[in-house]
């Protein structure tokens, strides 16, 4: 995948198109991510014993990868994301419109 959890990524397509975020989680498998703040559900949970309460959460549910870009803060908008072989052999992302290294 081309990003990975905390990476900050903007949504290019859906309801939610726009908006900037941190990747919560990222789940390879099915090619989807949880991101900060968008797609956000509410769901109806069942009272859990004395210390869990019910009633209505609202949380973040997984988007196709998709329909996310890398932000890069040198640029101030969503950049694709390409890969690089350093000289010590270590293969790192890179930003393709400035270049900069995105693996620390």
């Amino acid at each position: 995948m081309h990003v990975k959890s905390g990476d900050t990524v903007i949504v290019i397509s859906g309801k939610d198109k726009g908006k900037t975020g941190k990747v919560l989680k990222a789940m390879p498998k099915e090619n989807r991510v949880i991101v900060e703040g968008v797609n956000i559900i509410t769901k109806h949970v069942k009272p859990r014993g004395a210390n869990q309460p019910g009633g209505r959460i609202t949380k973040e549910a997984p988007i196709h990868a998709s329909k996310v870009m890398f932000y890069c803060n040198n640029d101030k908008k969503g950049v694709r994301v390409g890969h690089k072989i350093l000289d010590n052999g270590k293969k790192v992302r890179v930003c393709r419109t400035c270049g900069e290294v995105l693996d620390k």
